[in-house]
């Protein structure tokens, strides 16, 4: 299982409790793959930026109109977190339904 987020996340951080054994991937310091960032998108759609960030606030009109998949590429803070990748499935956040989905 890997979970994409920030190290010094808070909702990141308790997912990372509950999954131990997990990786987690840095998206600041390593990027998500493109693949999985595309399998995020067709599954998820907009709900994969994080329009109620600090980095989007601080972005002017011009750049939040720019494609979803361009935003967070470029501004990987954007991404909703944690993406949790299982296998083949993935979850996006920490909401009670997703910890329901893992029995939490």
């Amino acid at each position: 299982m890997k979970i994409f987020g920030l190290k010094n996340c808070d909702t990141c951080r308790k997912a990372l409790k509950v999954f131990e054994k997990s990786e987690l991937v840095d998206v600041r310091a390593d990027g998500v793959p493109a693949e999985v960032m595309k399998l995020a998108f067709a599954q998820f759609g907009d709900a994969l930026l994080n329009t109620r960030s600090t980095t989007w606030r601080g972005l002017s009109e011009e750049e939040r109109s720019g494609a979803p998949l361009e935003l967070i590429t470029k501004h990987p803070t954007l991404m909703k977190r944690p993406l949790i990748v299982d296998a083949d499935q993935m979850y996006l956040g920490w909401s009670k339904d997703v910890q329901a989905v893992f029995g939490i």
